[in-house]
């Protein structure tokens, strides 16, 4: 992936643009144990952050922040009167845990329905709450919130899904509204379908919903849209979030940046 910059800048010795420096900054990154997330804890530690990897499954988080001298919490977001004082301190917050069901409108659990939302949107607007005073106090704050091309696009059979991304996506920029005086940025970060755990089990379920293989999942659902013909890299979602978190990011908030192959150029 090309990197993204706001202008000339001095190069490594490898002809490239040195890495954002974190160095005594606080990053959390919920479900950082795996996907995405993990992609974005190790690149925010290689940049000096301390990250804190928050996730359901607390033996992976421990792996992950083992991996990357950081520290682990174990956590279930959807249990939201849980969360109290888990983004205390922290200088950057990446809101990346979700999950998904697929299963058409009039079928569509409603208690699945509401879990998700919690999750995938009250989750982050209680996390945003608490982190912003330390943030505002020190003039200085990272928010990344990573939604999807469902945040800027519908999909059939994934109402909670695409509910959730669409109020995140509101969220993010009122958070940008409201820190900009502070210092604090905040934007969203819209892959299309990521190489994940996550991806792998919508493939199984779109076959059933669809009625196709999963290789015609891949083909004709997932990737009908884009130009590029390929699913993303975890690799290539990180290296964006670090950029945002970059104080060359500065002037960037509220924005919703589509990392998705061409999909939503049609």
């Amino acid at each position: 992936m090309t990197s993204v910059t706001s202008g000339p800048a001095p190069a490594s010795a490898a002809g490239t643009p040195p890495a954002p420096d974190l160095a005594g900054r606080r990053a959390l990154v919920t479900g950082g144990a795996g996907g995405i997330g993990r992609a974005c804890a190790r690149r925010l530690a290689a940049a000096g952050a301390h990250v804190v990897v928050a996730d359901i499954d607390r033996a992976a988080a421990e792996r992950t922040a083992a991996e990357i001298g950081g520290t682990p919490l174990a956590a279930d977001l959807a249990e939201v009167e849980a969360l109290g004082g888990m983004a205390v301190g922290v200088d950057i917050l990446v809101n990346n845990a979700g999950v998904q069901h697929v299963a058409p409108l009039h079928e569509f659990p409603p208690e699945t329905f509401a879990r998700i939302l919690r999750l995938m949107l009250e989750a982050p607007f209680r996390l945003v709450r608490d982190a912003l005073p330390g943030m505002y106090e020190r003039g200085w704050g990272r928010v990344v919130n990573i939604s999807s091309v469902h945040g800027l696009r519908a999909s059939p059979f994934k109402a909670a899904y695409v509910a959730a991304k669409h109020g995140l996506e509101g969220l993010s920029k009122v958070i940008a509204l409201e820190g900009a005086p502070y210092g604090v940025t905040s934007n969203c970060v819209n892959p299309s379908y990521v190489r994940t755990p996550l991806v792998e089990g919508q493939i199984a379920d779109q076959a059933r919903a669809h009625g196709m293989a999963p290789d015609e999942v891949v083909e004709r659902v997932m990737l009908e849209r884009a130009a590029v013909k390929r699913l993303i890299d975890p690799d290539e979602v990180a290296e964006l979030v670090a950029y945002l978190c970059s104080a060359r990011a500065a002037m960037l908030t509220g924005a919703s940046i589509a990392l998705d192959g061409g999909w939503t150029a049609r």
